[in-house]
């Protein structure tokens, strides 16, 4: 398929016409699941808390430095669910990690 046969999309941010497959790739990239630095992140990485973390509902704090393996990506960007030994079905904010 040549650029000449790409569908155009208006796009109402720029209020410009664009290529489709142009907006597809922006849409994704803007739809990246991020950490505190700004590294993309994917199912299966290991995280890094940058704070101390209270835990609601386990009457226990994360500290900071603790590593967080095997995460998985949710519906939600700013937030990811992870697995820990003292705690089952934690939920972290992407704030509060950095990548591994």
């Amino acid at each position: 398929m040549s650029a000449d046969d790409d569908e155009y999309v208006y796009d109402e941010a720029t209020g410009e016409w664009r290529p489709a497959s142009e907006l597809a790739a922006a849409k994704a990239e803007a739809a990246a699941v991020r950490d505190a630095a700004g590294n993309v992140l994917a199912d299966g990485d290991s995280v890094v808390l940058i704070k101390d973390l209270k835990v609601k509902g386990a009457g226990q704090t994360l500290k900071q430095g603790t590593v967080i393996k095997s995460i998985r990506l949710t519906d939600n960007p700013e937030e990811i669910d992870c697995r820990h030994e003292a705690i089952k079905g934690l939920v972290l904010r992407t704030e509060f990690v950095r990548k591994r």
